[in-house]
């Protein structure tokens, strides 16, 4: 009679289109979310929730609600990382994406300031937290989704699939917008940056409800994943912490601190190549602070035409970094953007030609260099808290690179009468600072994510029965 089959082995297996798409489907409205919300912050929430004799002053109060949400991407990257390393990746992304849909959608249903003073301030401002809380456990946990489930020698490449919401939610985000601005138009045209009463009376309400469709359909795809085998035998060797956080910061602080700024420089492109390019963009040449002086349609279509490079790039360094290393890989990525920081405004000097040449460079940078990270930061851990430590580096490098970059940019560029050159030179020292992490850290192409720890007298563990959502 054969032997009976062990329960490692009657594991299920996700197929690999459904691991793809989960992966994908929670990041894309992760970034449809900031992207939305960073277009509103510019074009309607100044007026309609931040009221001010001073446009600048109702702009940078927009953008600090921006910054709070990032503030508390670490804190839900901590209550998350518990729970998917305690209780499984499964449930805690359908509760993430949930927790996140509701806040979004929420939004798109807020009275405005005329209608509730400073309610409805606060009100966003409590949403916009949620959204960040939310956020701080999806990109983990899609992330391990993705390369939990991965081949042999593919990992980095599964990794790139989380990566790649960026540019879709960047996408569909912006070109929802302009759609709306087409249909809505103004006496000015149509374009969104000038709404039409319609668009600031309920226009602009349409994208932060449209967010209800994607997350059912993340939420479909992703009910009906199962456990990776990597971290069913965690939990079956009872290897599942019991404080996650605890053995991260007493065990893995190494990694952690060099993961965080390892994304650093990855973080500081992406939201100048986004937010800071829209403002600068389309502000007048004429302006006290002058910009480039685009209107908003023509320069958010030059840069979905950047990021359409930045998704074509997301998956070719996912191949790259499987053959050469991430560490390599993202040497030699890092390295451009230092070069690529100290360029921009002999590239933006050269007139539309040389602006959609600067885009499509940084888009296709923040490509390389983002889509590795997906590889890269779960490497760093093991299984048992891995959902925690990479989620904290993901999230705490948010902090120091995005949540304060705004601010950062603006002071630059009034700093430099218009030109952005002191802003690209910030952009290069935070690359550097990317560049030494990198420098000191260890290749981790090889690393088995099916790591069979041992317990040992430092590591609290819990038994297995103690663990499981679905």
């Amino acid at each position: 009679m054969p032997a009976p089959a062990t329960s490692s082995a009657q594991t299920p297996v996700n197929p690999r289109s459904r691991v793809l798409i989960a992966s994908l489907i929670g990041t894309t409205i992760e970034f449809y979310d900031f992207y939305v919300y960073a277009t509103a912050a510019v074009l309607v929430f100044p007026q309609l929730f931040f009221p001010s004799s001073d446009p600048t002053t109702a702009l940078l109060s927009s953008f600090a609600v921006f910054g709070a949400a990032m503030v508390a991407r670490p804190i839900g990257a901590v209550f998350f990382g518990h729970l998917g390393d305690r209780l499984g990746r499964k449930g805690t992304l359908v509760v993430s994406l949930l927790t996140m849909g509701i806040a979004t959608f929420l939004i798109g249903v807020l009275p405005t300031y005329a209608q509730a003073g400073w309610v409805a301030t606060a009100l966003l401002v409590l949403m916009r937290i949620a959204q960040g809380f939310a956020l701080g456990g999806e990109w983990s946990g899609a992330a391990l989704v993705a390369t939990e489930n991965a081949p042999n020698g593919k990992r980095a490449l599964y990794g790139t699939f989380p990566q790649l919401g960026a540019p879709l939610g960047f996408i569909i985000g912006n070109g929802l917008f302009l759609i709306i601005g087409a249909l809505l138009p103004s006496a000015a045209g149509a374009d969104p940056s000038q709404p039409s009463e319609a668009f600031l009376g309920w226009g602009w309400r349409i994208p932060f409800l449209f967010s209800a469709v994607m997350v059912a359909i993340g939420m479909w795809v992703r009910m009906r994943l199962v456990e990776s085998t990597v971290f069913a035998k965690t939990r079956e060797s009872g290897l599942v912490r019991k404080l996650p956080l605890v053995t991260v910061f007493r065990s893995h602080w190494k990694q952690l601190i060099l993961g965080t700024f390892a994304m650093l420089a990855t973080y500081v492109l992406f939201y100048l190549m986004t937010t800071f390019s829209l403002s600068y963009g389309r502000t007048p040449k004429d302006a006290a602070v002058p910009g480039l002086g685009y209107s908003y349609t023509t320069f958010v279509l030059m840069m979905i035409f950047g990021v359409l490079f930045f998704a074509v790039f997301t998956l070719v360094s996912g191949p790259l970094a499987d053959k050469y290393g991430r560490r390599t890989t993202l040497l030699r990525v890092t390295a451009a953007i230092v070069v690529f920081g100290l360029v921009w405004v002999p590239l933006i000097g050269l007139g539309t030609l040389g602006v959609v040449l600067w885009l499509v460079l940084g888009f296709t940078l923040m490509g390389m260099t983002f889509g590795p990270m997906g590889a890269l930061l779960p490497e760093l851990f093991p299984t048992s808290v891995r959902y925690t430590g990479s989620g904290i580096a993901y999230n705490v490098s948010s902090i120091l690179g995005a949540a304060v970059a705004p601010f950062i940019a603006v002071a630059l560029w009034e700093a430099g009468d218009g030109s952005p050159w002191l802003v690209g030179g910030y952009l290069s020292v935070m690359a550097v600072l990317t560049l030494i992490a990198l420098a000191i850290s260890k290749e981790t192409r090889n690393v088995s994510l099916d790591d069979g720890e041992t317990p040992t007298p430092d590591q609290d563990t819990t038994p297995a029965a103690a663990s499981s959502i679905s």
